[in-house]
């Protein structure tokens, strides 16, 4: 799933639990429903992913579809630095949030359909509720 950065879904890539998430980066990279804004120096779009992205594979096509990536590093090839005065905001994490409102419809919790037309559907339904009803928030 691809959100915002307020965690508004605006992509889905859907496979099965025993697939990488890696390999579906630029399925779901491609979902996006409008077209990306055009990209220039000033206005960069970022593209913050987690661990399970550390391949350079995913750094190439972020490159690629003109991001610029923030993927947190394996502990094993990536020593922290030290914190610099700032940006004090996290990058990440945004999108469990969105699978936590998501997990609220207890349907998505287990996958009863078996028909993966069906699935997809209900999965763009419960999305399009969270967007709205983050959407409404936001208004208020």
């Amino acid at each position: 799933m691809q959100t915002d950065g307020a965690g508004i879904p605006i992509g889905l890539a859907i496979a099965g639990a025993n697939r990488n998430d890696f390999k579906l980066l630029r399925e779901t990279l491609e979902s996006l429903p409008i077209e990306r804004p055009e990209v220039t120096p000033n206005a960069r779009q970022h593209l913050c992913l987690d661990k399970g992205y550390d391949y350079p594979e995913c750094y190439r096509l972020a490159i690629e579809l003109q991001y610029t990536p923030h993927v947190s590093r394996t502990s094993a090839t990536f020593k922290r630095p030290p914190r610099l005065p700032g940006r004090r905001k996290a990058r990440r994490y945004v999108v469990e949030r969105s699978h936590s409102w998501i997990n609220r419809f207890r349907r998505m919790l287990i996958r009863w359909e078996k028909k993966m037309v069906n699935y997809t559907a209900l999965v763009q339904f419960v999305c399009a509720i969270v967007a709205f009803r983050s959407a409404k928030v936001l208004i208020y």
